[in-house]
């Protein structure tokens, strides 16, 4: 039996720590920061608060097969930029894009190093190639790996704790708040320095998958990674950015699992129900198998809104061994992948793998969605870095590029550490009222035993957000009205989030789950309303608005939420090139 959650706040325990850096978040990114933290200053004090356990937490928790962006042999920082500058359809930050590549290597040389194996070619020289960027990989114990390198560089991990709202003092991040979802004790963690790792948001919209009962979370993003470090940032007037640049991706339908296994690892084509080579026939005009990636994610529902679903990647082509292989590939990432195709008896030398839209997330890795950094990865809020799924700015970061950002913040952290003196301690009436802010859902159901439970409001978030704001079953398709619908009634969620109870503590961490992708979604929202144009078919399809408008909008679109009005500013900053030449061409 768990902990019981006691009835009254006095009852509730407290766990005080003091640091120098605090790192939210144990994933790839919140993992080589720490590590880099104390290669750069071996007398910091790190410590780590991780939601789940860093051994398998965030995104890389089930293994992965490939590294998706490396610099091989003969590729430059420049064309790299170039490329991912095309595939973004433009809008990059060119900045941070370029500091990042500068470091893209080294992390994935350094997991080498520490035990991960990576695949050669057949001479054993370079590494083995998939695609233009990406390396082959057997990464199904790679976080395990760089936990145990974590722990070898002497910080303090604190595993099973939720971080809740930043600790400010005179405008300045000096710590954060959390609950720890084992010994239901409440966590004041006071530090000269943060870093925020917690990844991108899933859970906004509805998969398609969902059953409106128990199947809310059937993703292919980590359904943990809920936003919470974009929706603390947020309540404390963080600039966000490029949120309207969702991610909205291709995958094996009923599964949600990734396809580029397939497609990019062994050259399966894309094809309809008519058995039309879709990108090769239809979307060679867009650069065919090379398209943007918001067009490739798009195509399978374009295809079904025209009448020529359902589609397909053409597995009929492969080999005996390259399924056995393509096979071993998905016991890296995916093994239930594996189980999937043999509970349905299917060989995929005779029937193709159908493919389908993903539910749309924000996720900075893969698109520019997530904090308004600087090139040392500093946040408008001082004494805040962001690196990895929650940073802005520089899509296809991917595994790689989510280290090496680590590394810039964790550079840049310690440094502010030593430039900055102990903060005075945190007032106790802040302190109480984050506390009761935490723990009321309990103690709501303790007294009155009746409300709202998380998965319901989640449930009604994700309908509405899918309905309105351009989820899978729309086709990825939006409107004005539609928008504004879902803002009032996103409006009218947030605040019955003052009837959630939860009966222990498992549940409470979902309560402040759904808040978090409230205070999400809003701001989301706030960007795909501002942003009238379509410039990322699929990923941002304004149908009163289906053309691009770069008179007006080759720009990034930033919003800053006002804490005393309940207000979300939405503004523009300019687009500064760095590289030259055209930017939807690699």
């Amino acid at each position: 039996m768990g902990v019981q959650i006691p009835n009254t706040l006095h009852d509730i325990g407290e766990v005080y720590i003091e640091t120098d850096l605090l790192i939210i978040g144990g994933g790839n990114a919140g993992c080589f920061a720490a590590i880099e933290a104390k290669q750069t200053n071996s007398n910091l004090k790190v410590t780590i608060m991780e939601k789940a356990h860093i051994d398998r937490s965030g995104c890389l928790a089930g293994g992965m097969d490939a590294i998706n962006t490396y610099l091989k042999k003969g590729r430059t920082i420049e064309e790299f930029v170039r490329w991912s500058r095309s595939q973004a359809g433009g809008i990059i930050r060119e900045d941070l894009s370029i500091t990042m590549a500068e470091l893209l290597n080294k992390p994935i040389e350094d997991w080498e190093k520490w035990g991960m194996p990576i695949k050669y070619d057949e001479d054993g020289d370079e590494y083995k190639a998939r695609g233009k960027w990406d390396i082959t990989i057997s990464g199904s114990e790679m976080k395990p790996i760089l936990a145990e390198k974590t722990r070898e560089s002497g910080c303090e991990i604190i595993n099973r704790v939720v971080a809740t709202n930043y600790i400010v003092q005179e405008g300045k991040v000096v710590g954060a708040y959390g609950l720890g979802i084992r010994d239901g004790k409440f966590y004041i963690i006071k530090a000269k320095a943060t870093i925020i790792a917690t990844g991108g948001a899933a859970g906004l919209y509805k998969p398609y998958q969902g059953d409106g009962q128990d199947s809310h979370h059937q993703l292919w993003y980590c359904p943990y990674n809920v936003g919470s470090g974009y929706a603390m940032g947020i309540r404390q007037g963080a600039e966000m950015t490029t949120f309207e640049m969702r991610w909205c991706a291709t995958r094996t339908k009923d599964f949600n699992g990734p396809i580029d296994t397939i497609s990019l690892g062994y050259k399966t084509p894309m094809i309809n129900g008519k058995g039309e080579k879709i990108l090769e026939e239809r979307y060679a005009h867009l650069g065919g198998d090379a398209a943007p990636r918001f067009i490739r994610a798009n195509v399978p529902m374009e295809e079904w809104r025209e009448g020529r679903g359902p589609c397909f990647v053409d597995t009929t082509v492969m080999t005996p061994e390259q399924v056995r292989e393509m096979k071993y590939d998905y016991l890296n990432e995916r093994p239930t992948f594996v189980l999937f195709l043999a509970s349905q008896a299917q060989d995929i030398r005779k029937e193709p793998i159908e493919i389908y839209g993903s539910d749309p997330y924000i996720v900075g890795g893969h698109t520019a969605s997530g904090y308004w950094i600087d090139v040392k990865r500093a946040t408008t809020l001082p004494g805040l870095y962001a690196c990895g799924d929650v940073a802005g700015g520089a899509p296809n970061k991917f595994v790689g590029g989510c280290a090496a950002e680590g590394i810039i913040a964790a550079r840049a952290a310690a440094e502010f550490c030593s430039q900055h003196a102990e903060e005075s301690s945190i007032s106790k009436e802040k302190i109480a009222a984050e506390k009761a802010r935490v723990f009321a859902p309990a103690l709501r159901f303790q007294d009155v035993g009746d409300g709202v439970k998380p998965g319901e409001m989640e449930e009604r978030l994700q309908r509405l957000m899918d309905e309105y704001a351009g989820g899978v079953h729309q086709f990825f398709r939006m409107n004005k009205e539609g928008l504004q619908y879902a803002l009032r009634h996103i409006a009218r969620l947030k605040d019955q989030t003052k009837y959630l109870i939860s009966s222990d503590l498992h549940q409470l961490m979902a309560a402040h789950e759904i808040i978090d992708r409230l205070d999400v979604a809003d701001v989301l929202v706030h960007h795909l309303l501002f942003r009238e144009e379509t410039r990322w078919p699929g990923w941002q399809t304004r149908t009163d608005f289906p053309e691009k408008n770069d008179e007006a909008f080759d720009c990034f679109v930033n919003s800053r939420y006002h804490a005393d009005t309940g207000k979300v500013e939405i503004f523009t900053k300019p687009y500064e090139q760095i590289i030259p030449g055209d930017r939807l061409k690699p």
